[in-house]
């Protein structure tokens, strides 16, 4: 029985010093040396107390409550000063007013510049050519250009031909053809020349083909349809509607002006005031008369 007893009290004591070792132990591994938490303890005499210190949990609080205060601290500003308004000359141009003098400057050179072209465009210009008055030139001239190529005279620039016009059918021009026509026509008798000139547009009044002239019948005569004009282009044959249209002439001091942007419309059919008939074969063939 002893020996039980002594047993159990070895067991118990061992017990008690493996503990006491490893509380020993653990405080070296985790936590703080006696003599640091010796030194760290509150100092008296420096106001501190044990009492005052504060945990994590209510630091935290404390500023919280600090920054969720709705406490505002009013400062007094001082007295604003009078409102003194700038010198313009001084300030100069703000950048509004460059960039919309700017812009409205720009929006009438562009203005301008339109308008210079459109009336640049509507303002009679001197054109010279088809469309134009052309100075044909001196009558007397005209005449002999026209007999030594045997009797037409072809003008590229006015797109027509230039005949003569005897001076023995004046008569009967006068009752058929208006002011325009006898300006040339009549200018033989009124001015004294061999014969008097017309001129006559190269184009068909048919479908618009271009009118060649026929040396062996001394007529106009059209490759197209066959249509046939005298030498002063009056209809003689073919399915044209009418006689060759003309230009508007004049004859001052000689000269002969041709105005082709006034064309007339050539004579009815049945119209025949020379009365001339073809003076060799056909260069197209027969016509119906």
């Amino acid at each position: 029985m002893a020996v039980v007893v002594a047993v159990v009290l070895l067991i118990v004591l061992a017990v008690a010093v493996l503990a006491g070792a490893s509380r020993r132990s653990d405080r070296k591994a985790v936590g703080l040396s006696r003599e640091t938490r010796r030194r760290d303890a509150p100092n008296p005499l420096m106001g501190e107390s044990g009492d005052d210190t504060l945990s994590g949990r209510e630091v935290e609080a404390a500023a919280l409550a600090g920054r969720t205060s709705t406490s505002v601290a009013v400062v007094e500003s001082a007295p604003l000063a009078p409102f003194v308004a700038p010198d313009p000359m001084a300030l100069g141009v703000t950048r509004r007013q460059f960039f919309n003098r700017s812009l409205v400057g720009m929006m009438g050179f562009g203005v301008s510049g339109f308008g210079a072209a459109c009336i640049a465009f509507l303002w009679p210009q001197g054109v010279s050519g088809f469309g134009s008055k052309i100075k044909v030139g001196d009558v007397t001239q005209l005449l002999a250009d026209i007999t030594s190529n045997n009797g037409f005279l072809y003008k590229p620039e006015g797109r027509m031909w230039i005949t003569a016009y005897p001076n023995g059918a004046v008569e009967k021009a006068r009752a058929t053809y208006s002011a325009q026509e006898l300006a040339g026509m009549t200018s033989g008798v009124d001015g004294g020349f061999d014969a008097g000139i017309i001129a006559l547009y190269q184009k068909c009044p048919h479908l618009g083909c271009r009118v060649p002239n026929c040396v062996s019948s001394q007529w106009f005569e059209c490759p197209c349809h066959g249509s046939q004009y005298n030498q002063v282009g009056e209809k003689r044959g073919g399915p044209a509607p009418r006689g060759m249209d003309r230009f508007a002439m004049s004859v001052s001091d000689g000269v002969l002006t041709v105005d082709t942007g006034t064309i007339i419309q050539g004579p009815p059919i049945g119209t025949n005031t020379t009365g001339q008939e073809a003076e060799g074969p056909n260069c197209i063939g027969s016509a119906d008369h």
